[in-house]
């Protein structure tokens, strides 16, 4: 998920003390297993026809609305994404997430050019036709690791310094940073995406609770949220401004917690317009 327009489902960021975000700082995220509405969850479940006692939060893919459809609002769309991977910590450099950071890389690499991509085909517009995208490097940043937590602000400052330093490379349209956090660091969701200006990124926090590994294993959860995510961040490039649902949300909050595989991989379910389902 990510910053919104109208109905800012897109979720004003929770502050974890008075000064710890931005004022109007806002993301897209990925929720603890299912999309936390902007409006009551009573209110929620009424938009969505669910039954009253439906509890949004009970930790179950639910089935998506019928009456869900995304609307596109004139905003950009990544039509070549070009991941570049970001490992910001210090516990990067074990076996252990070496492979980690490995079979990540290997799965961009996979999936942006897998039928995950042809999906999105639907949801291209005249003069931006959404192809197939191209894992273009990684990198392991240990300098100014968070420690407990991490804002959105600082990310964003950490973001425009690699690349002004050119430690990571010169953003262009179709740039994507996915920034992975260690193990332990709290970034409050269990992934966002979001623009600072014309630089396009997520954060993937490690998956150490219940609510972001959704009883599955570590590395299937970091495919699982990275594709919804990606898939978002694709059609919704400036959040609320690409294909948006002023109800549900973006492509892939509709669908939120329901899974399939993918050359292997576990992948979101993603909302299709043409087929009025999570496919």
């Amino acid at each position: 998920m990510s910053k919104s327009k109208s109905r800012v489902v897109a979720k004003t960021r929770a502050r974890a003390k008075p000064t710890a975000f931005a004022p109007g700082e806002h993301v897209r995220i990925v929720p603890l297993h299912y999309p936390k509405p902007s409006v009551s969850i009573d209110e929620m479940g009424r938009l969505r026809g669910e039954a009253a006692e439906t509890d949004l939060f009970d930790g179950q893919p639910h089935v998506a609305p019928a009456t869900a459809h995304l609307t596109y609002n004139n905003g950009p769309l990544l039509t070549g994404v070009q991941v570049f991977t970001i490992f910001w910590g210090t516990k990067w450099s074990g076996a252990a997430a070496t492979t980690i950071m490995q079979n990540l890389d290997k799965f961009f690499q996979a999936i942006l050019v897998s039928p995950l991509m042809k999906q999105l085909q639907e949801y291209s517009v005249p003069g931006q036709s959404i192809g197939p995208g191209s894992f273009i490097g990684t990198r392991v940043i240990t300098a100014n690791a968070p420690v407990g937590s991490v804002t959105d602000s600082t990310v964003r400052k950490r973001l425009k310094a690699w690349i002004a330093a050119k430690t990571v490379p010169k953003n262009t349209k179709n740039s994507l940073y996915f920034i992975y956090l260690d193990p332990g660091i709290v970034s409050n969701y269990c992934g966002y995406h979001d623009a600072v200006g014309k630089i396009y990124y997520a954060v993937m926090p490690y998956p150490t609770c219940a609510g972001c590994l959704g009883g599955m294993a570590a590395f299937d959860a970091l495919t699982g949220t990275s594709s919804h995510e990606l898939c978002e961040a694709i059609t919704d490039l400036v959040p609320g401004a690409g294909w948006y649902d002023n109800v549900n949300g973006e492509i892939g909050d509709i669908c939120a917690w329901n899974f399939k595989k993918i050359d292997g991989y576990t992948v979101q379910m993603e909302w299709s317009n043409a087929h009025s389902r999570c496919v």
